[in-house]
């Protein structure tokens, strides 16, 4: 970790990043802000510079690459108008040197270009007396700068030249002269660097990351954002651990007295629970009923679904009891419906922070994790994720349930990804066939908090959910196919 120097900060107005940077970019530093085109820089641009406006500070926005009327239409796409404190500046070449018969034939074409857009670019600095200013972008200057060492040294010409002003300096850089010149890096104050990821299927994911910050600390590793009406909007990468709220200890139960007594009681505040099972076994079900529980009591509760339509869940729900609408118009239930073809998993996690901001949001449903594992590229980041959420939440008070499918009906199943060793409580749900007819278990099989029921219990779905008494009289309801033993035929065969 870096030590940290106090130094005023110029924010960028860009929702998320700020807090990644310890309040923005050290006023009158370089940074350097680097990605493949698309991804975002002069957005981020626009809006430091628009940011700046807002506190009467004059902005340059020096353009190699883009025309003025280009900038302006892509402000104009987020509902930005460049005001009068905001100057954009089109450094264009010379027209003798676009003129063959007027060039020097012993002097090269790009001496003169170079030197002539370093003129014009300190020109423009010196009538604007800018304080923010942007240079759009390094790829134009590398071009022209032909050689590593002149590019160079272009560039310590550049930052010694608007630390004199101090000014506040953005350069971008689309990366598409020489990905391996480092040469700003090492220049540069901070380096910022933008990221775009195309998945297999559903829309791009983009992230960033802050490859260096000289003498200061910031948020390290990469975060997510989208670009969207307004601007981009940056998710800082969740740490649990900056996130300690002292809470009652208490109970929670169900309101069902057969699951609660297989759950000794109830479920712990503050603990996560997992729910594993096939499809169609009841899974949602239960957490609906937990969900109800909470609210009857007096507490609200948000409900994040990956799997289902919300229109759908309402109608299933209403026939059993629960009347989700009406909660969710009294302000007791958040429904949120989620995509995971167009989510990151850093979005996925901002929304699950703002529900809690509410203190009297206890309860919190994901539904299912095989929707949101759809979501992310790899199984492992999917455990990092979902471990620092459940630690913000459970460090929060809240009590989360995780839905999880796994594959297959009956017999031998296995789920799409481990995530039981970081639950609290696991409740184990299945199938099993008797006497001609297709019957479902529940059982927990995991309790960190406190004691629990070791049975296996039937529960059925009738206008309700119903949980009856332990089933002693039968032998590998797990295995789907068990045996009944108070029955002569099997009962020889149960012994041996």
């Amino acid at each position: 970790m870096a030590t940290t120097i106090w130094h005023p900060k110029a924010r960028t107005g860009v929702e998320g990043l700020d807090d990644i940077l310890s309040g923005g970019f050290a006023e009158g530093r370089v940074f350097l802000l680097e990605g493949s085109p698309g991804t975002g820089k002069t957005t981020i641009a626009l809006r430091f510079l628009m940011e700046g406006a807002a506190q009467g500070e004059k902005g340059l926005y020096v353009t190699l690459s883009e025309t003025a009327n280009e900038l302006r239409s892509a402000a104009s796409s987020h509902g930005w108008t460049l005001g009068d404190n905001i100057e954009v500046f089109e450094v264009v070449p010379p027209e003798s040197l676009l003129d063959a018969g007027q060039q020097q034939s012993l002097l090269y074409a790009s001496d003169l270009e170079l030197g002539e857009t370093t003129k014009l670019i300190f020109e423009a600095v010196e009538r604007t007396r800018a304080k923010r200013i942007v240079l759009d972008s390094l790829s134009e200057i590398r071009l022209l700068g032909q050689s590593s060492l002149r590019y160079r040294r272009q560039i310590l010409a550049l930052k010694h030249y608007f630390a004199r002003h101090n000014a506040t300096v953005l350069l971008l850089d689309d990366l598409t002269a020489d990905t391996n010149d480092k040469t700003v890096h090492s220049v540069a104050n901070g380096v910022v660097r933008l990221e775009e990821i195309a998945p297999d299927y559903g829309s791009e994911r983009r992230r960033l990351r802050v490859i260096k910050y000289r003498a200061q600390a910031f948020r390290g590793g990469y975060h997510d954002f989208v670009i969207q009406t307004g601007g981009v909007r940056v998710f800082p990468r969740l740490v649990a651990a900056e996130h300690r709220q002292k809470h009652p200890a208490g109970r929670f139960t169900s309101g069902i007295p057969g699951l609660d007594a297989l759950l000794g009681g109830g479920i712990e505040q503050g603990s996560s629970t997992v729910l594993l099972g096939p499809a169609g076994a009841g899974k949602s079900l239960i957490t609906l009923q937990f969900i109800c529980e909470a609210v009857r009591q007096g507490g609200k509760a948000a409900m994040f679904v990956f799997d289902e339509e919300i229109g759908l869940l309402l109608e299933r729900a209403k026939p059993l009891g629960f009347d989700l609408a009406a909660m969710r118009d009294a302000g007791k239930l958040s429904l949120t419906q989620l995509d995971a073809a167009e989510l990151s998993p850093g979005e996925f996690a901002h929304r699950v922070r703002a529900a809690v901001q509410d203190p009297a949001v206890k309860t919190v449903v994901i539904d299912s994790l095989n929707g949101y594992q759809a979501a992310m590229p790899q199984e492992n980041s999917l455990i990092l994720h979902m471990h620092e959420i459940l630690q913000f939440l459970n460090r929060h008070g809240v009590s989360t349930f995780l839905t999880v499918a796994q594959h297959g009906m009956m017999g031998d199943m296995r789920s799409p990804v481990d995530i039981t060793y970081l639950a609290d409580s696991v409740i184990m749900l299945r199938f099993f066939e008797a006497r001609g007819a297709v019957k479902r278990a529940i059982s927990v099989i995991k309790k960190r908090t406190g004691r629990h029921e070791a049975t296996i219990r039937e529960f059925w779905i009738d206008g309700g959910l119903h949980v009856g008494e332990p089933l002693t009289n039968f032998q590998g309801v797990l295995r789907g196919v068990p045996l009944i033993l108070n029955d002569p035929a099997t009962a020889a065969l149960a012994r041996e």
